[in-house]
This record gives C-alpha cells, structure tokens and sequence, in this order.
C-alpha cells in the first residue's frame, strides 16, 4: 500500500512539476506543485548564493595580492609605507 502511494504521489510530482502545463485540480495537487515551486525558488537562491559568496571570496584574494604587489614595488622604490595587515 505504501508503494503504491508512493507511486502515486511521484506522478503527481512529475505531472505538477513547474515545467507541466497541467493546472492543478485538487488540495493536494495544490500543494505538491507549491512544493515544487519553493523547492526551484531555494534552489536557484542556494546556487545564486553560492556564486555570490565564491565571487567576494575571489575578489578578497584579488585584493591581497594586489596589497602585496603594492607593497613589494613601495619597497622596491624605497618608498617608506605600512606594512598590509594581512
């Protein structure tokens, strides 16, 4: 029985999914394709925060090397400056 109801709720998955044309017709219906909704919605936000968050993580190792660049070529010239925090 469990099998069975879980083979039902997969077809109801696949057939309210958010690419499905079909519109749902009933309670559950509903709810499995709100499901589905909020589950794409997390998705595309956990993937777009991921980028985000690997983007300023490059972009802070931009910066130290620059920082250390800056720093090399002040000693080069003999150009008096602090030295980076980092």
């Amino acid at each position: 029985m469990t099998d069975m109801r879980n083979e039902m709720d997969s077809d109801l998955d696949q057939n309210y999914s958010l690419n499905s044309n079909a519109d749902p017709k009933n309670m559950q219906e509903l709810t499995i394709y709100v499901q589905n909704l909020l589950q794409n919605v997390q998705d595309k936000f956990q993937t777009m925060s991921d980028q985000i968050i690997t983007r300023i993580d490059d972009m802070g190792n931009r910066i130290d090397d620059l920082e250390k660049s800056i720093a090399d070529l002040m000693n080069q010239a003999g150009v008096e400056g602090t030295a980076p925090e980092k």
